[in-house]
């Protein structure tokens, strides 16, 4: 088996082998697994000599390993691969070995076969693992660890055991858990002592600077650090040790990183992340001195002298700091747990003082990583400092100290450039720092709202003052830093707003807001180059555009600027800015005054649209908002300035007239480019069809500007004569290019988002033409999807003109439903055609539900809709009883829609429900033969509902609801057709069910809904569908 294990090993491995070969030979290899005597084959191989080649060597270990795992292996097997192993092992590791060593790769398997046989045989079977591989580490008749292969592979094995039975990181189920307790248990009473004796005796042979004895010692170092958290302490934390350890956190490489020195410094970490108790820990780290450690690695050259050039050590500065991070985690956890001793929590206060500096210069690093790392344990002080209330004042003391390093933290790099597309990466991590910075700068201000005011307006008036010195050439870092901190503000000082939320502003930091805004605003802040400085002028005067309402003498003079700016050449400027444009004039609409004619004579550059077909071939990469100046990118901002028009124009200062024709200067323009273009878009150029497609979408997004007006109003009327008529000119314009270019699903889409918004300024003008828009939205080529959205769009224009619409409604709704009925019952391919049904369907049903709480329902029997009628009814009985997850909604509508057809046309009451039901006479429906229909169709409907296996509604609260809307439509039922119901429900339902009525007719008759709800639930659960 040998050979052929050999052989097979050989072609999987060989690329020059023919596929099938290959397969042969993975299929042998895996059969390998289930082979019981494979084992024996694959050990012989791994250590015969001469040797096999490695990957022959490493699958044989892999097949050693699948066996033992599994536990097909009796003891005697076990016995004896530890005992082949075994010998293996000192030939090729041991101090008087005749064998060469193993590659890296092959030592990582052994060392793991080696710790699985530990894992089953170090209970029972192999008591002396430890004292075997101990044995190792010496030369003949030598009592030192001098066999360097020894030895190594001793911490190979200790690193390998730790990641098997003592791993946090990984998940294990129950047993494994117990049984590695078991093992730990055992090492600690059996070995662990002789283990970290000879940790101290290898750090002690190795500790020579020796390139090849540093290996040796950084692996003691690391398997210590992962033992440490589950030894005890004592056997780590002594003299004898710590007196090898320390001299190892001083050691310096003049040519860059030590990497003995940072390992030991994530050894200290690790023995500092020790779980213990509260006191202990606090032992331990003056034990320790780790203060006094962590200061003078801080002042040793790597992090002090070669702060701020290129030998500045980050690989070890950030193991420092997470060495400081956990200890002042720790040190605040003693102070927070109310049942750790006095005596513990003085010496944890004089901890936190003295590691406060050294937490500081680490969290203040010019490396993010390095300041990153530190955050968790600020946090947890500030937290602490919060719940304190009343602060002592050695507590108090602490705050400015870190205010000072947080704002500081927030300032541009010098290393890094704003706006620099090879360090974009670089400025997005800096962004989400400060993110990161903001929150700790708020929690400052919720332990003292009063200092965070003082510091902030003071760096804010220092700056300013700057300004005014240095004028543009003062650095612009500083100038953000300053202006970021005015954003930052607004948490205390704008209500409902980050700090002040659910609470009143801070008044005094409301009026230092208005303060700050006066500075920037009189500061001619705008004439500073710097395209970072521009982009925080804009976003804080829309930020805080309550100061302008206050301050309205200061508006003209940002309105000029932002008309300025929106022209910037830099890129990202000029598009954030027209989106920031949009946002200040629409929140200032009402204060801006009549500056439209200016503004827009100002701005006209900007409007002629563009369009430009994307390259097929281009990067799809996912550039962010900000940054993505594709040309679609640029159209959708450019729309923001269509709207901002829209919203200036119709001003409360401009005259109706004027507002006309203000849109007028602005489309003569756009519809002189449609017409001039629509040619070319039916002849199927591209880039026509693109330009149309924009030009629609400016229409309808200028009418946005201009209907949002109107909407805002407390209370709605119909928009200006001289304004509607002039967008009932958009509207034709783009009913004739929808006319056209129909077969065009981007066009369509367009048209529909333009209707929308034309809603606003057309009023009733809107209704003699939503013929023309069902005609050309809802073609033969449009989409379940298309037409759920624009059903949805109809129940706007019914809720919105529901007294003037029912002419206009009769007329299209039976060619409207035609298409919704073609749609409904088209086939389905797919997931994405599934979802497009049930939303189709779930549009449907609300669009007949309006109608009928409009008071509209007329138009649904109407002479030229009774055609249509049957079908509507069917549809809707069949999406009623459509009991699947996505379809739960709509058919809660269903049942609501016939309840109130039932209500509708069922004619007056027969019957009444409470304590005492009565019946009056014979049904009178307003259309002859309803009664019985609504018996026959609506109740049937019900219980086919109520039959249906997946109908379960006392576990599914969607379910629930549609039950509700079951037992309202029954109780309707029985109020319109009274006798004739009930006798239906004897003869027929129940004696199809075999059961008997006389609970369900109570609970039917019974006021209270929840009544029936609970029969119908008794009923589901009885099993009586």
């Amino acid at each position: 088996m040998d050979a052929q294990i050999e052989q097979a090993v050989a072609v999987a491995w060989d690329s020059t082998s023919s596929q099938e070969l290959k397969t042969q030979a993975f299929d042998f290899l895996n059969q390998l697994r289930s082979n019981p005597l494979a084992f024996e084959a694959c050990t012989s191989l791994f250590t015969r000599n001469p040797r096999a080649f490695d990957y022959v060597r490493v699958v044989s270990l892999e097949v050693i390993n699948n066996a033992i795992q599994s536990q097909s292996l009796g003891r005697p097997s076990l016995v004896l691969l530890r005992d082949t192993l075994m010998d293996y092992v000192r030939r090729s590791y041991g101090g008087s070995r005749t064998d060469p060593m193993d590659q890296p790769a092959i030592q990582n398997k052994l060392c793991q076969t080696l710790t699985l046989l530990f894992v089953h045989l170090y209970k029972d079977g192999w008591e002396n693992f430890f004292a075997d591989f101990l044995g190792l580490t010496s030369l003949p008749n030598s009592t030192q660890k001098d066999n360097r292969w020894g030895v190594s592979l001793f911490l190979r094995i200790l690193g390998s055991i730790h990641d098997e039975i003592a791993d946090l990181m990984i998940t294990r189920p129950g047993n494994e858990s117990s049984r590695n307790s078991e093992l730990k248990d055992l090492i600690r009473e059996r070995d662990m002592a002789n283990i970290a004796l000879s940790w101290r005796g290898i750090l002690a042979q190795y500790a020579t600077q020796d390139a090849e004895d540093d290996r040796i010692v950084e692996q003691v170092l690391k398997v210590l650090g992962k033992w440490v958290g589950w030894i005890d302490i004592s056997l780590v934390i002594n003299q004898e040790t710590l007196a090898i350890i320390m001299p190892m956190l001083g050691r310096s490489s003049p040519a860059g990183t030590d990497g003995i020195q940072v390992t030991a410094v994530e050894t200290f970490h690790e023995i500092v992340a020790k779980k213990m108790k509260p006191a202990d820990k606090i032992d331990m780290i003056l034990f320790l001195n780790l203060q006094q450690i962590v200061s003078e690695l801080l002042a040793s050259p790597p992090l002090h002298e070669w702060k701020g050039t290129a030998r500045y050590d980050t690989d070890l500065a950030e193991p420092v700091a997470k060495l400081v991070n956990t200890a002042v985690t720790d040190i605040v956890k003693v102070l927070e747990d109310e049942k750790a001793g006095n005596e513990a929590r003085v010496k944890a206060e004089q901890l936190l003082q003295g590691f406060l500096p050294s937490l500081l210069r680490l969290f203040s690093d010019e490396y993010d990583e390095v300041c990153s790392t530190v955050i968790p344990a600020l946090t947890d002080i500030l937290t602490f400092l919060r719940k304190l209330g009343n602060l002592p004042d050695a507590c108090s003391a602490m705050l400015p100290l870190i205010l000072s390093a947080i704002v500081t933290k927030m300032r541009y790099d010098e290393t890094l450039s704003w706006g620099n597309e090879d360090e974009q990466t670089d400025e997005a991590e800096f962004q989400e720092l400060r993110k990161r910075l903001q929150i700790l700068q708020k929690s400052v201000a919720a332990v003292d709202q009063n200092l965070y005011i003082d510091f902030l307006s003071n760096l804010v008036s220092k700056l300013f003052e700057t300004l005014e010195q240095q004028g543009s050439q003062m650095d612009w870092r500083d100038l953000d830093l300053g202006l970021y901190e005015i954003y930052l503000f607004g948490e205390l000082a704008l209500p409902n707003a980050g700090l002040a939320h659910k609470s009143q502003p801070n008044p005094v930091a409301a009026e230092r807001l208005a303060v700050m805004m006066s500075k920037m605003v009189e500061s001619g802040i705008v004439s500073f180059g710097h395209p970072a400085i521009l982009l925080q002028y804009m976003e804080i005067c829309v930020r805080y555009t309550a100061f302008f309402e206050a301050q309205r003498q200061y508006i003209p003079q940002v309105l000029e600027n932002f008309v300025r700016l929106i022209h910037h050449d830099h890129a990202r400027i000029k598009i954030r800015s027209w989106y920031l444009f949009l946002r200040f004039v629409k929140q200032l609409r009402s204060h801006v005054g009549n500056v439209a004619q200016t503004v827009i004579q100002s701005i006209s550059d900007l409007l002629p649209i563009t369009a430009e077909v994307a390259n097929s071939e281009a990067d799809d990469d996912m550039s962010s908002d900000e940054s993505d100046h594709s040309a679609d990118a640029v159209f959708n901002s450019q729309l923001y300035l269509f709207e901002a028009v829209g919203c200036i124009s119709s001003s409360t200062a401009t005259p109706a007239a004027d507002q006309g024709l203000y849109a007028r200067s602005v489309m003569e323009p756009l519809f002189a480019d449609m017409s001039a273009t629509l040619p070319r878009a039916k002849a199927g150029d591209a880039q026509a069809m693109l330009q149309i497609h924009h030009i629609i979408m400016a229409l309808g997004t200028l009418a946005n500007g201009f209907s949002d007006s109107n909407a805002s109003q407390a209370q709605k009327s119909p928009p200006p004569k001289a304004l509607s008529d002039e967008f009932a000119r958009a509207a034709e314009a783009i009913l004739f290019a929808l006319a056209e270019l129909s077969a065009n699903g981007e066009i369509r889409a367009a048209c529909r988002s333009a209707l929308t918004r034309l809603l606003g300024v057309l009023g009733n003008a809107v209704l003699p033409q939503l013929p023309q828009w069902i005609e050309g939205l809802l073609s033969r080529s449009s989409s379940k999807d298309e037409m759920a959205m624009f059903l949805r769009l109809l129940e706007q224009v019914v809720f919105n003109f529901k007294t003037e619409i029912y002419d206009i409604l009769d007329l299209l709704l039976t060619p409207l439903l035609e298409r919704v009925f073609g749609g409904l019952s088209e086939p389905i391919n797919g997931t994405d055609d599934e979802i497009q049904l049930q939303e189709l369907r779930r549009e449907f049903v609300s669009f007949v539900q309006i109608i009928l709480q409009n008071n509209l329902g007329g138009v649904l029997v109407s002479q030229k809709n009774q055609g249509a009628f049957e079908s509507l009814i069917s549809s809707i009985i069949t999406i009623s009883k459509t009991i699947v997850h996505q379809n739960m909604v709509a058919s809660r509508i269903s049942f609501s829609v016939l309840s109130k057809i039932t209500a509708q046309w069922g004619g007056p009451d027969v019957a009444t429900i409470g304590d005492n039901p009565t019946t009056t006479g014979a049904p009178t429906p307003v259309i002859p033969g309803f009664d019985q229909f609504i018996i026959d169709q609506f109740h049937t409907a019900c219980w086919d509902v109520l039959r249906d296996p997946n109908f379960r509604p006392f576990n599914d609260a969607q379910a629930k609801q549609i039950l509700n809307e079951i037992s309202g439509l029954q109780q309707t039922i029985y109020i319109k057709t009274g006798d004739k119901f009930v006798q239906h429900v004897q003869n027929v339902t129940f004696a199809q069910l075999g059961m008997d009525a006389t609970d369900y007719l109570r609970a039917l008759t019974n006021k209270d809904r929840k009544v029936m709800i609970a029969y119908f639930e008794r009923l589901l659960k009885s099993g009586g569908r």
